[in-house]
């Protein structure tokens, strides 16, 4: 199976956004990640609730004065759309990762998590399943 039969739409934010702004727009919609795009509209960061947690309210900064570019993760795995879903496995087990921006023609166009993966596990190589 390929990338593309599974991806989600993925929602993008600017690096020069407010950690408050990025806060409502994930509470908004439900969702765990938002990838951050530059004027370009190429991947620069992708910020996760783990780095709002672990670097905004565990040091008790202000998310309205803190920009996602302060503490998105800058270098950020992609894998392409038309790559087989044991790819995005072997990437997300290599990297240590639970998000995984998906791009085709170098441009954006979704996302896969590992609950999409677990979703779809039946298509998952028994070499990734079994360790």
């Amino acid at each position: 199976m390929k990338i593309k039969e599974i991806l989600k739409n993925v929602k993008t934010i600017s690096p020069d956004s407010t950690i408050k702004e990025a806060a409502v727009l994930m509470t908004r919609h439900n969702i765990g990640s938002l990838v951050a795009l530059n004027d370009r509209k190429k991947v620069v960061g992708i910020l996760t609730e783990r780095d709002i947690i672990e670097k905004v309210n565990a040091k008790d900064r202000l998310s309205s004065r803190v920009r996602v570019e302060e503490i998105m993760t800058p270098k950020v795995i992609t894998i392409d759309a038309n790559s087989l879903l044991d790819d995005a496995v072997y990437l997300m087990i290599k990297h240590k990762i639970k998000k995984l921006p998906v791009t085709e023609n170098e441009q954006l166009v979704g996302i896969v998590t590992s609950t999409d993966i677990m979703a779809n596990s039946s298509d998952v190589g028994e070499y990734y399943l079994l360790g």
